[in-house]
C-alpha cells in the first residue's frame, strides 16, 4: 500500500469516520499514515518492513497498535483512546469501526491543539526556560518509574546493542553519501562514534550498574510534546525495543539536540540542568555529546528514508533533503567538538545590500549558526516570518522600542550558541554605533573572536534588488526602496579599529565568501 492505495483514498473521505467531521487531513511518515478529523487522529501503520520495523501483516499491525496505546498511556493517558478496526463491507466501503470484515487497524487518539505543540511554540518564540523545566520534571519522573533491569538492561545497555545501533546507522546511510551527507562527514562521525564506544566502555557499563537503562520514550523531540494546561508527551517508539530501551542520557540528549537543531541551544541546556537537579545523574553530562551525535544522525537517516517515496512532491522532497543535510551537519559538529576558535560575526549594512546572502553563505562554510533580525523581529511580534508589514519608517513593527527589543534578542540568541560552543553570525543592519557595542561586549565576555562584515553595494543595484524582492511575493524582509533613503540618513559609519571585512555584493558571492574565509583565517567545513 502506498499513499495512493484504496485504503488511504477511502479514509480521506469524511464519511468513513464514526464522528462527524468537516474535513480529513493526511500526515505521512515513513512508517505510518495519520488521518486528522476535527476532533480525533487515527494512525494507520504502513505495511512496510524497514528492518527495524516490520508491519507487513495485519496481525503485526494490530499488535503494534495495541503496544502503541499501552506504552503511550504512560505519559499521555487522556490522549490515547484505543485501537479501532478498519472495516470493509460487502459493497467495498472502507470505514473506521464500520460493518463487515476487518481489513486493518488504527490507533484512535484525541487531537491536541496544533498551536500548543512545542515545535510550533518554538517557532513563535513562546518557549522559556521554565517551560523546559516543566518538561524536565515530567521526563525525570517518567524515567524514575520506568521499567529497568532484566531484558531492559540486556537489550538497552549492552555494548553489543550500542554498537549494533550505531553500525546499523552507518550501513543504512551508505547510499545517502553524496546526497544528504558528505563522505568527510560520514567518515568523521563513524570514527568518533567507534572511538568513543571503545574508550568509554567502562562508563557505559557503569551506567547499567547504576540503573540508568530504562524503558524510555525513544522519540523525545519537540514535535511530540504538547504544552497546554497539562503536559503531553506522546508518540513513543512501540515497534522496536532496541530503540526504546536505553540510557536515560540518550533520551535527554535527544531533546537537547532537537532544541539545538531548532536554534535554541540555551533552552536545551535549561532542560538538561533541571533534569540533572531532579535526578542527581552526575554521569550523564559526559555522555551527552555522544548521544546528541547519535540522535542527530538518526534524524538525518530517517529523513533520508522519506526520500525513497516516489510520490513526494518536488518542493517537499527538496525540504526533506535540506532537513537531512542539516541533521548530518549537526551530528558532525557534535563529533568535531566545540568550535576553535569561537567566532561572533555580525553584518553591517543598508537594506538590500545582500547581508542575508553573505551571512548565510559564510555561516554555511563555517558551520556557524545564523540569527537574522528580520525573522526574530516578527517572532517577537507573534507574526509568521514571511508575513509582510509595510509600515512607515520608525513606526509599528519598526518602532525604536521594537528595534531595541530585536537587537537585545539577537544578543540573547548569540549567547545561547556561543555558550554551546558554536560560532554565530548575526544578520542585521547594525546601522547605529551603539548597537555594535553589544556584540563587542559579548565576544569579550565569552572569549570569542569578533568580526564585522561590512556589506556594501552600488545604490542602483540595491534598488533593483528591493524592487525584485517586492515583486517576488512573501519574504522575511519588509525592505523596500523608500526605506533605503531613510536608512542612509540614519546610518553611522563603521568606526576605525573594528576587526572587519568589506564585502561588495556586486561581486560574485563565491569570491566574497572565499575572501571572508581568508580574512577570518578559516577553512570551510565539509
Amino acid at each position: 500500500m502506498d499513499s495512493q492505495s484504496p485504503l488511504v483514498a477511502a479514509l480521506l473521505d469524511p464519511s468513513a469516520y464514526p464522528e462527524p467531521t468537516s474535513r480529513v487531513e493526511l500526515v505521512q511518515t515513513h512508517i505510518s499514515w495519520v488521518f486528522l478529523t476535527d476532533r480525533h487522529a487515527y494512525k494507520v501503520k504502513r505495511p512496510v518492513d524497514l528492518g527495524f520495523a516490520d508491519f507487513t501483516t495485519s496481525e503485526r499491525r494490530r499488535h503494534f497498535c495495541e503496544e502503541e496505546v499501552r506504552l503511550n498511556r504512560r505519559l499521555a493517558p487522556q490522549m490515547y483512546l484505543g485501537v479501532v478496526p478498519i472495516t470493509q463491507d460487502s459493497g467495498g466501503r472502507i470505514a473506521i469501526g464500520g460493518v463487515g470484515e476487518t481489513v486493518d487497524y488504527a490507533v484512535s487518539m484525541a487531537r491536541l491543539p496544533a498551536d500548543r505543540m512545542l515545535d510550533v511554540l518554538l517557532r513563535r518564540g513562546l518557549v522559556t526556560a521554565p517551560t523546559m523545566e516543566r518538561i524536565a520534571d515530567k521526563v525525570a519522573d517518567f524515567h524514575a518509574a520506568a521499567e529497568t533491569g532484566g531484558r531492559v538492561d540486556e537489550i538497552g545497555g549492552s555494548l553489543e546493542t550500542i554498537r549494533f545501533n550505531t553500525e546499523e546507522n552507518f550501513q543504512q546511510t551508505g547510499p545517502l553519501i553524496g546526497r544528504t551527507i558528505s563522505r568527510e562527514q560520514y567518515d568523521a562521525i563513524a570514527t568518533y562514534t567507534r572511538r568513543f564506544i571503545a574508550e568509554r566502555a567502562p562508563l557505559l557499563a557503569e551506567r547499567v550498574r547504576q540503573g540508568r537503562i530504562r524503558d524510555c520514550h525513544g522519540d523525545l523531540h519537540a514535535g511530540n510534546i504538547c504544552v497546554e494546561d497539562g503536559l503531553y508527551i506522546y508518540d513513543c517508539i512501540e515497534f522496536n525495543e532496541r530503540f526504546r530501551f536505553g540510557d536515560v542520557a540518550s533520551e535527554v540528549a535527544f531533546l537537547a539536540m532537537d532544541l539545538d537543531a531548532r536554534g535554541r541551544p540555551g533552552l536545551g541546556r535549561a532542560f538538561v540542568r533541571r533534569y540533572l537537579a531532579q535526578t542527581g545523574d552526575t554521569g550523564l553530562e559526559a555522555l551527552l555529546p555522544f548521544y546528541q551525535c547519535y540522535r542527530a544522525y538518526v534524524r538525518g537517516k530517517v529523513a533520508g528514508f522519506r526520500l525513497a517515496d516516489a510520490g513526494l512532491p518536488a518542493a517537499e522532497r527538496a525540504q526533506i533533503t535540506r532537513d537531512a543535510q542539516s541533521y548530518f551537519r549537526l551530528a558532525h559538529r557534535y563529533a568535531r567538538g566545540p568550535d576553535r576558535p569561537l567566532r561572533l560575526i555580525f553584518t553591517v549594512g543598508l537594506v538590500g545590500t545582500g547581508k542575508s546572502t553573505v551571512a548565510e553563505a559564510v555561516a554555511e562554510r563555517l558551520d556557524a549558526a545564523v540569527v537574522g533580525s528580520d525573522a526574530l523581529r516578527k517572532e517577537l511580534a507573534g507574526l509568521e516570518p514571511t508575513e509582510r508589514h509595510f509600515e512607515p519608517w520608525g513606526q509599528g513593527l519598526y518602532s525604536p522600542e521594537m528595534t531595541e527589543r530585536t537587537y537585545a534578542a539577537l544578543l540573547g540568541r548569540a549567547r545561547e550558541h556561543l555558550e554551546s560552543g558554536r560560532s554565530v553570525v548575526l544578520d542585521a543592519s547594525y546601522r547605529k554605533a551603539a548597537w555594535r557595542e553589544g556584540p563587542r561586549r559579548l565576544a569579550q565576555e565569552l572569549g570569542a573572536q569578533l568580526w564585522a562584515l561590512e556589506v556594501v553595494c552600488p545604490r542602483a543595484l540595491v534598488v533593483q534588488r528591493l524592487e525584485r524582492r517586492l515583486a517576488a511575493g512573501p519574504s522575511v524582509s519588509d525592505g523596500r526602496p523608500e526605506i533605503l533613503a531613510s536608512q542612509e540618513q540614519d546610518f553611522d559609519p563603521l568606526e576605525q579599529g573594528w576587526p572587519h571585512l568589506v564585502v561588495d555584493t556586486a561581486r560574485p558571492i563565491e569570491d566574497n565568501v572565499q575572501a571572508a574565509l581568508a580574512r577570518l583565517g578559516a577553512e570551510s567545513t565539509p
